[in-house]
């Protein structure tokens, strides 16, 4: 529980770790590991339905794409644990990973197959573990 200074009820900060530079990059590696290797890193929807549904296909694209998204959730996760509070961060990286795996997999889910909507069921249950995952390395990080 932070302690009052004076009788101004402003919070003491001075214990608080400032946000720096080097503090976010240091979180984001991990992260940044854990987003690229985590599975589904590739959605090749053109193979046939019967095949896998994780198929591990590390191209510049989604590696890129994978490396910011560990960038935007450490931001998210820094201005959680620096701001706002610091409980409760696994519901909210729940809540994230939600709002990230489902909303596209639903639109395509009404356009194909039974077999690929399992295989679109598996993707956004990886995705939401790995925000889970993320969510838990940004907590021990930035903490």
């Amino acid at each position: 529980m932070p302690v009052r200074v004076g009788d101004s009820g402003a919070q003491d900060t001075s214990r608080l770790a400032s946000v720096t530079l080097g503090r976010l990059i240091i979180a984001w590696l991990p992260v940044a590991v854990l987003f690229a290797l985590a599975p589904p890193v590739g959605y090749r929807w053109d193979l046939t339905p019967d095949s896998r549904p994780l198929v591990w296909s590390f191209n510049r694209w989604e590696i890129g794409w994978r490396l910011v998204e560990a960038g935007v959730a450490t931001l998210f996760a820094s201005l959680w644990f620096d701001s706002l509070g610091s409980g409760g961060s696994w519901l909210l990286f729940l809540l994230v990973g939600l709002l990230v795996a489902f909303p596209r997999r639903l639109v395509m889910w009404q356009h194909v197959e039974p077999l690929r909507r399992r295989h679109l069921l598996v993707h956004a249950v990886c995705d939401v573990a790995r925000y889970l995952g993320a969510g838990g390395l940004l907590a021990w990080r930035l903490s």
